[in-house]
């Protein structure tokens, strides 16, 4: 009888598991699906901030047209799960063209260490979009997930990780973002660098992902909150345009998405 008792709490407690896991997983793919809907509201926020200055938007006005009317369609039907794989494609492949038409059209001129930052989360943004092609993120999946895709989704997310790692020893505005808000200074400093290239090496070789995706799924939402959530740090001593940090913030709770997914459906 005991045997019994002790057999049923087992299965009870592997249910309410895969629960809670089935809620996170909704969770990652609702906040990766509606991103594009964030991406395209920034961006027109900031180029009407940029019109009030005369300055120019970063894609050539007819094609921004396209590219955000693009960039919403992919976003509707994924988030009514409509085609969700091909959409999640077509919204990766949507934001490379546009981050390609924006670096190759020279209209707007960022610093270096800027650079770093929006191109990095663009790519892991992108290697999410990727991951939720492959099938992962599904809570009735009809077909099997696509390997391939979600290998390719992992590499790009392992760049993102090692983007950010180089600006926290390379880039001074984000040395000095954390260095603000962490406790023991450079030590915790070298120690985050250490553990950003370690999960981006877990997802560059496919070793234990999972892992790396739960460990990076906690750490993030304090990034988020406090590093780019400090806004004044970034758009008063930066000179970050507002809607640009907002952009970015986004971006990063894009990734969030994407990493709650492989650390729940992996």
């Amino acid at each position: 009888g005991r045997t019994r008792v002790v057999g049923g709490r087992a299965v009870m407690a592997l249910d309410a598991r895969r629960r809670f896991f089935k809620i996170l997983l909704r969770f990652g793919a609702v906040i990766l699906t509606r991103l594009p809907f964030w991406n395209c509201f920034s961006m027109l926020m900031l180029f009407a901030e940029r019109a009030d200055q005369r300055r120019k938007p970063d894609i050539p006005v007819p094609y921004l047209y396209f590219d955000m009317g693009a960039a919403v369609i992919c976003a509707s039907f994924m988030s009514f799960g409509v085609k969700r794989r091909c959409f999640a494609l077509g919204a990766a492949l949507q934001l490379a063209i546009s981050t390609y038409a924006s670096y190759a059209g020279e209209q707007v001129h960022y610093g270096d260490w800027l650079k770093v930052r929006m191109y990095s989360r663009t790519i892991g943004v992108i290697g999410g979009f990727l991951i939720l092609a492959s099938g992962a993120g599904e809570i009735y999946r009809q077909k099997p997930r696509t390997r391939s895709l979600q290998s390719t989704g992992q590499v790009f997310l392992g760049i993102h990780l090692i983007c950010v790692a180089y600006s926290l020893q390379h880039s001074k505005e984000d040395r000095l973002a954390y260095l603000n808000h962490i406790i023991g200074g450079e030590i915790t400093l070298q120690l985050l660098f250490v553990f950003y290239a370690v999960l981006a090496f877990s997802f560059l070789s496919g070793y234990c992902v999972r892992t790396a995706a739960q460990m990076l799924s906690i750490l993030m939402p304090i990034v988020i909150l406090f590093i780019d959530g400090n806004v004044g740090y970034w758009h008063h001593t930066r000179r970050v345009e507002f809607w640009n940090q907002m952009k970015l913030l986004g971006q990063n709770v894009g990734i969030f998405g994407a990493a709650i997914i492989l650390a729940t459906d992996c």
